[in-house]
């Protein structure tokens, strides 16, 4: 049995279920050509640095989950939620779509970097057509950040390398460079694909390498943190909250603008004490930070019917302290797939599609119109299921 100190919470109001019904059939064709097409076309209006508060009016949501360094699920994944061209020319076809990423692109795969900079191109792409790209940054960005590499791919090594030696030629401007090497990263990886002997003397010598570049780049200043400081940690679009791991009202207390600041300032390198820099403790370390915790994805037979009950009335505080009607969250994998919980006030939308951690299918979450439901692939179509109306 977990034990959880939730101490004595009064228990959440009751609250009129949310309509659940199941959508007939959907092609492809036609969902596709409909994304981006919403009938108002005011502008998205951000607020905060790193984003935190976003108004994006009449706008579709897609949300996808953990992606580990794996380009094709990646790929796969925005194909399928209509935000990407399939003819691989990484063309944005969400029009005014706003998509966001929550979290985990770095360890365990080795196109980290090329994930990185697809969806930078695609959020230059989509604020053309009047949509954006957003990302939030998980426990895996703030432990490289941190140093710790335990669960880089060797190949994730290997990017690194071939991205720190690429950038020499770019020294005046990051933007291009970052965003072309989606492009440049194909060739450059087909070319060290050889048979390598582990033990080989030069293969040590350039996993050691791999560390020293990777350390370059995400030691804390360094061009890919101060890349990843563009992004918050908690972000709220319209009435949804997106975060890694989840938020809970001791959060909320402490200042959502706040924690992202913080997370950022330090992983520009701009603590106050450059030698020991402050880590922010309440974003990123310990059990219940907001990029480590998981109170709300742990499966239900963990936990009684008293500590359910608690926990939703954390999860309802929350988002009544923030005006939102829901929480969306990655992290955890959910191996029965993308899922809501607690009158689907939290969806669960890791799948663990990296082949780094389950090579599972790809799932996405859209919210349209007041209604989320989960998007599916299956035998080259799309399947829409599980539509939850919160009107």
């Amino acid at each position: 049995m977990a034990s959880l100190c939730l101490n004595s919470l009064p228990l959440p109001p009751p609250s009129q279920p949310r309509k659940l019904f199941e959508t007939l059939s959907s092609s492809s064709a036609s969902s596709v050509n409909s994304y981006g097409k919403a009938e108002a076309s005011k502008p998205i209006v951000v607020s905060g640095n790193p984003p935190t508060f976003v108004s994006a009016p009449g706008r579709r949501i897609v949300a996808v989950g953990d992606l580990h360094g794996d380009l094709d699920q990646t790929r796969c994944a925005l194909e399928m939620a209509g935000v990407l061209s399939s003819d691989g020319e990484d063309s944005w076809t969400g029009g005014e779509t706003v998509l966001v990423q929550l979290g985990d692109i770095l360890d365990r795969g080795e196109d980290e970097i090329a994930i990185l900079s697809l969806l930078r191109s695609l959020d230059i792409q989509a604020k053309a057509e009047g949509g954006a790209v957003f990302q939030v940054n998980g426990n895996h960005e703030s432990m490289n950040v941190e140093g710790d590499f335990r669960f880089v791919d060797s190949g994730g090594f290997d990017e690194c390398i071939d991205f720190l030696e690429y950038l020499d030629d770019y020294r005046d401007d990051w933007d291009e460079a970052f965003v072309d090497w989606i492009g440049v990263s194909k060739r450059l990886k087909e070319d060290r694909k050889m048979p390598q002997n582990y033990w080989d003397p030069w293969n040590l010598v350039r996993r050691q390498k791999g560390v020293i570049a990777r350390s370059i780049l995400l030691r804390p200043g360094g061009p890919l943190a101060c890349e990843l400081a563009r992004h918050a940690v908690v972000l709220k679009v319209n009435d949804w909250l997106f975060c890694h791991g989840g938020l809970v009202p001791h959060h909320v207390a402490y200042g959502i603008e706040r924690i992202n600041r913080e997370v950022s300032q330090w992983m520009k390198g701009l603590s106050k004490n450059d030698d020991d820099p402050d880590i922010p403790f309440i974003a990123t370390r310990g059990y219940d930070s907001v990029v480590w915790n998981r109170l709300y994805s742990r499966d239900s037979s963990d936990f009684d019917d008293y500590q359910s009950n608690q926990i939703h009335s954390i999860l309802e505080k929350t988002l009544q302290a923030v005006g939102a009607k829901a929480m969306v969250v990655g992290h955890t994998p959910q191996t029965v797939g993308v899922n809501c919980k607690y009158n689907c006030s939290i969806w669960r939308i890791d799948v663990g599609m990296s082949r780094g951690v389950l090579n599972s299918r790809p799932e996405v979450l859209e919210i349209r119109d007041n209604k989320a439901r989960v998007i599916r692939s299956k035998m080259e179509s799309f399947n829409e299921l599980n539509v939850v109306d919160y009107t």
